[in-house]
């Protein structure tokens, strides 16, 4: 039998018929199913008939023996699902019931094709590295790792913070920036990239360490291993900052110790549908499109 967690944004009315087919789907296919336990909810409130034996979940423990997790939803989504399967490194095929989808790259109508294919075994995995973050006191509700970037922001309309940093020990730079971005592979396509940061495969082994508004105009994006460790040391004005792990923030002062390295265990992502990052970035980013022609398709 197929075990599959569902962790998805609340489900809405023009949801509903994608979601009947996920559902009818999956219990075709005779799998056991778990839900989110905030999209449970709404799916009963909205009066939508589960599948007979599907159940609520609340904390990522509960998903060991799970063999795949569904996101429903953009690619925040796919973030948020990747927290909760952590090191348990459960394949995550994202649904996109968004609008960009780097990640989340199954379009919503072929939910039913999708499914089949896992069934079927037609797919493959897809391990993105991830960012890890060390300090000197309790960040991000003990969920240190992300999928696509860790960034250091100034907190309001104050005036521009510095940010000292060192990898490996050695003094790299200070930023006088509105903030700082050390991005993955995967996170390239993402802030860094609205940054002037590089677009990395997926598979590289480096980060980016783009800032954000710099001072210094002849300052720019860097690329360095992985392997790394970097390490930041915070001043301004104003004595609050705030830090984030892709989409989770929260604030700190600048007597706080911070380092970033790659984190040890990997998210695996399910590609099916022979999506492959390229086409992806062409789509997505409308490369090699011109409006001149609009037969021309970049090749």
């Amino acid at each position: 039998m197929l075990h599959i967690a569902i962790i998805g944004k609340l489900p809405t009315e023009p949801m509903r018929p994608y979601l009947r087919a996920l559902f009818d789907s999956l219990e075709a296919h005779g799998a056991s199913i778990r839900v989110l336990g905030s999209v449970y909810r709404e799916l009963t409130m909205m009066g939508f008939a589960l599948p007979l034996g599907a159940t609520a979940f609340e904390r990522p423990d509960s998903l060991a023996g799970t063999h795949f997790v569904l996101s429903l939803g953009g690619d925040g989504t796919l973030l948020e699902a990747v927290t909760y399967v952590g090191s348990l490194q459960i394949p995550i095929l994202g649904i996109n019931m968004g609008r960009l989808g780097f990640l989340a790259t199954v379009p919503q109508e072929r939910v039913a094709d999708a499914l089949d294919a896992l069934v079927r075994g037609h797919y493959t995995l897809d391990d993105r590295s991830l960012i890890r973050v060390e300090a000197d006191r309790p960040l991000f509700d003990g969920v240190p790792f992300g999928l696509n970037e860790f960034s250091i922001l100034k907190r309001d309309s104050s005036a521009m913070i510095v940010v000292h940093t060192y990898i490996d020990g050695e003094f790299l730079n200070s930023y006088w920036a509105d903030g700082l971005i050390v991005s993955t592979p995967t996170g390239s396509t993402g802030y860094s990239l609205s940054c002037g940061g590089p677009v990395l495969l997926p598979h590289t082994t480096n980060f980016v360490i783009a800032p954000v508004c710099p001072h210094n105009l002849n300052v720019r994006p860097l690329i360095v291993p992985d392997r790394s460790v970097i390490s930041f040391e915070i001043e301004g004005r104003a004595n609050n900052f705030l830090v984030s792990l892709d989409s989770r923030s929260q604030p700190v002062d600048a007597t706080i110790q911070l380092a970033v390295s790659r984190e040890r265990f990997v998210a695996r992502l399910v590609k099916v549908h022979q999506a492959n990052f390229l086409s992806t970035l062409r789509t997505k980013l409308n490369w090699g499109l011109d409006e001149r022609n609009p037969a021309a398709d970049g090749r």
